[in-house]
């Protein structure tokens, strides 16, 4: 066991301070890593704040960090896909069973028996619960870590690593959208690497959005068109266009008013968790054969298909990179939205603490 500096909460009240953690001795099959930068997610803040406490009470100390690039330092004997040197990813899990059928379909993110990157049960006992990327290195199961394309802006990558899978794979997922019709509703953390990965992938893109401000940094990512969703004309000239809408909204909102946007067989897929049930419209979905599912993440495997996919078309997160000293201080701009699109954590700045 070593210890490294980190950022940690002690309570759902307390600010962010410095702090030290213990990690883990690299076994056989682990990669330790040296943490560059680490990208800031919202769920991040609600597992801070403890809000979803009826779901997963957060044990603290807490320390988020789920959007992981970094430098391989050391691996075990075992190991066989990393060396020393290499650049690598770690996203939103660190291990799983393996063994369940989900984990046998490279679909570890379904695993019930899965081990969250921090604010999960430590398996190893190193500590209580696994501590996340707001620290200076961290160990992690080599088949949980993911290579990052040399040719990639390391603080832009990030993000991928959470908000990139999170939209990569249901547009993927979907089929072949070359040349048709897809919305973004949203445009923030997610919706913008939505808009990204629509357009690299070949579909004609619009982006809904409450903000007429937002309309041309929309254009700016990519998107074809923008809609202001509160303009109920503007809504009405596409009613029944859409063959596949991506929901980045995590507040409450009419989702009828969205599917009404799709045609015959369209589908819209949830990737924003709001805290209320949303009301769905029967009727809504049965007139035109329409679907409603949801998306979470994706396997190691279609997460590291999504890295070298952004690394073909030089596809990153639009980043405001911070120090970590002022984590406080985005963490209140999160909650306004006041971010373009993602934070990422300069981790060099943990040395001088």
């Amino acid at each position: 066991m070593y210890k490294v500096k980190a950022y940690s909460a002690a309570s759902a009240t307390s600010q962010f301070a410095s702090d030290t953690i213990p990690r883990r001795e690299t076994t056989e099959h682990d990669v330790q890593i040296e943490i560059l930068f680490c990208g800031i997610c919202h769920s991040d803040l609600h597992t801070v704040r403890d809000e979803w406490s009826s779901i997963m009470p957060t044990t603290y100390p807490c320390i988020p960090g789920h959007e992981i690039v970094g430098r391989v330092t050391k691996v075990g004997g075992e190991v066989t896909q990393f060396k020393t040197g290499d650049l690598v990813g770690v996203g939103c899990m660190v291990d799983s069973d393996h063994i369940c059928p989900t984990c046998q379909d490279h679909q570890e993110q379904f695993c019930h028996n899965g081990t969250f990157t921090y604010n999960s049960p430590d398996k190893h006992g190193t500590a209580p619960v696994t501590y996340g990327g707001y620290s200076e290195s961290i160990v992690v199961d080599e088949r949980f870590v993911l290579s990052v394309p040399g040719n990639l802006n390391l603080a832009g990558v990030a993000p991928l690593l959470c908000a990139g899978i999170t939209t990569y794979s249901p547009i993927r997922r979907w089929g072949d959208i070359k040349g048709k019709k897809v919305g973004i509703v949203g445009l923030g953390g997610l919706g913008h690497m939505g808009v990204k990965f629509a357009k690299a992938f070949g579909a004609h893109v619009v982006v809904f959005t409450t903000s007429p401000g937002k309309k041309e940094d929309a254009l700016r990512l990519g998107a074809h068109e923008v809609i202001i969703s509160t303009n109920g004309d503007e809504m009405k000239k596409h009613v029944g266009t859409f063959n596949f809408i991506l929901d980045t909204i995590a507040a409450d909102h009419d989702i009828n008013a969205y599917i009404n946007m799709l045609g015959r067989d369209g589908n819209i897929t949830l990737v924003g968790a709001p805290e209320t049930p949303l009301q769905v419209s029967a009727f809504a979905l049965l007139f035109g054969r329409k679907s409603l599912s949801g998306s979470l993440i994706g396997g190691i495997a279609e997460t590291q298909e999504m890295l070298d996919f952004c690394g073909q078309h030089n596809i990153i997160s639009d980043v405001e990179i911070i120090p970590i000293q002022q984590l406080n201080e985005a963490y209140e701009r999160l909650i306004k939205s006041d971010v373009k699109y993602r934070f990422s954590i300069d981790m060099a700045s943990l040395k001088g603490e």
